[in-house]
């Protein structure tokens, strides 16, 4: 358990932003023998234990191993999104006022947003160049390395600000981030010359010009790797672990399958974050097109044997849910509540007060689960998220139902989801490691 979430760390270390988990998650693949299916000719026949996988614009990465099974009789589905709440910059962001130069932030996701204010932060994307290139940026991860910060008011001054509530205490307007302070050397009459300088050291460093922040994707994170967390070094304390403790534990499942029944997929998606919109979401029709594409090297080419493959399917929306923090017990059910260190965690259902919002596994297919986990001798609980009237999420569930198939969230619990350091206990991730495994094995 200690060893295997050595890997884990290090993945979360490296991967945070969804690109680069589909990036490492690729690289991984083809070291582990998988091969580009939309690179093999359409009418050739996958055989049973064929390693491949589908790369989509990315940000999403479908990995699958062929089974003995026909195709017909459906596939095992792991889908986990490798997005993450962080702030994104504004398609215009750098600005200079009262002598500092700063960026415009957009967030993205549900953040506590007092939670990013005075807190070490890295700056990761991808720029496309004039000339079109594209620049992938990491600054901020190395120990030589600048970091950026969204300054906070000191309490001394804070006294109208501590009589906001939480979620208006910072404005999404006030998460300007700080990049500079030095003026340009030059022509005395230029204006802004703190923004000039920033501009200059961007145009000599990465040959950008202002126009070239329109066409890039750059995003905040937490600065720092993921780290052990507490006198035993039972927990894991990180950035991203929802949902790339379930990517990275599916991950490692399907590489260590061998010879399955049913031809058993995991699914890296994009965009839950933010409704699972877009088209690297999970309202996408990629997985239609995966299927599709997958049949084709199974000789099948009507698309109702495609439909009837999805409808066949059976599938875990491979997600995180709250581990009961012991100083806000109230808001939680304990009669339902899932604890961390006791096991993945099969959820019925999530949604909000009404089950809104919900997929609402069946009675059988939450048999099934539990015998498939119990008999794998994987350590597992069930429960809800928190109180009904409380709160409550989604997940890409109720999107994978829309296909007809059977589905059910499973994953590990944290602490403080969302924030920009979030706990899970190594029992845990071990855990999903296993109960994946299980499920794709059965």
């Amino acid at each position: 358990m200690f060893s295997f979430c050595e890997g884990y760390k290090d993945y979360l270390s490296k991967a945070k932003t969804e690109r680069e988990a589909v990036r490492i998650a690729l690289e991984a693949a083809k070291s582990n023998g998988f091969f580009s299916l939309t690179e093999m000719p359409v009418g050739s026949i996958l055989s049973p234990g064929s390693k491949f996988f589908i790369e989509w614009r990315g940000k999403v990465l479908l990995l699958g191993v062929v089974g003995t099974a026909p195709l017909e009789e459906g596939v095992r589905l792991v889908g986990a999104h490798v997005d993450a709440p962080r702030l994104d910059l504004k398609p215009m962001p750098l600005y200079e006022k009262n002598s500092l130069a700063l960026f415009k932030t957009h967030y993205y996701g549900g953040i506590k947003k007092y939670q990013w204010t005075a807190l070490p932060l890295a700056l990761h994307g991808v720029i496309m160049l004039r000339d079109g290139r594209r620049i992938d940026v990491v600054i901020g991860e190395d120990s030589g390395d600048p970091i950026f910060t969204i300054s906070d008011l000191l309490p001394h001054l804070a006294k109208e600000q501590l009589k906001k509530s939480l979620d208006k205490a910072v404005d999404g307007e006030e998460l300007n981030l700080l990049v500079g302070s030095l003026p340009y050397q030059g022509d005395d009459k230029v204006k802004n010359k703190i923004r000039l300088a920033i501009l200059q050291l961007l145009n000599e460093r990465y040959g950008l010009v202002e126009e070239d922040f329109i066409t890039a994707e750059l995003q905040l994170v937490p600065a720092g790797p993921a780290r052990d967390l507490g006198f035993d070094r039972s927990l894991i304390g990180a950035y991203g672990q929802d949902d790339r403790i379930c990517g990275y534990t599916a991950l490692q499942a399907i590489f260590d399958l061998m010879n399955p029944k049913h031809t058993s997929l995991v699914l890296l998606i994009d965009k839950e974050e933010i409704g699972s919109t877009g088209n690297t979401g999970a309202q996408s029709r990629f997985l239609e097109y995966a299927i599709t594409e997958i049949a084709a090297r199974n000789g099948m080419t009507n698309i109702t044997n495609v439909n009837r493959i999805l409808a066949n399917s059976k599938a875990i929306s491979a997600d995180v849910t709250a581990g009961v923090n012991p100083t806000y017990e109230n808001v939680y059910d304990i009669y339902n509540a899932c604890y961390l260190g006791h096991g993945v965690v099969v959820h019925k259902y999530t949604g909000s007060k009404g089950k809104y919002d919900a997929n609402d596994a069946s009675a059988e297919y939450m048999g099934q689960i539990r015998d498939i986990l119990n008999h794998n001798q994987v350590i597992w609980q069930s429960g809800e998220m928190g109180k009904i009237e409380v709160g409550g999420g989604g997940t890409i569930a109720k999107f994978l139902a829309y296909f007809g198939l059977d589905v059910v969230d499973c994953g590990p619990p944290l602490l403080s989801m969302h924030a920009p350091l979030e706990i899970s206990s190594k029992v845990d991730v071990y855990m999903a490691y296993k109960a994946y495994s299980a499920f794709m094995a059965s």
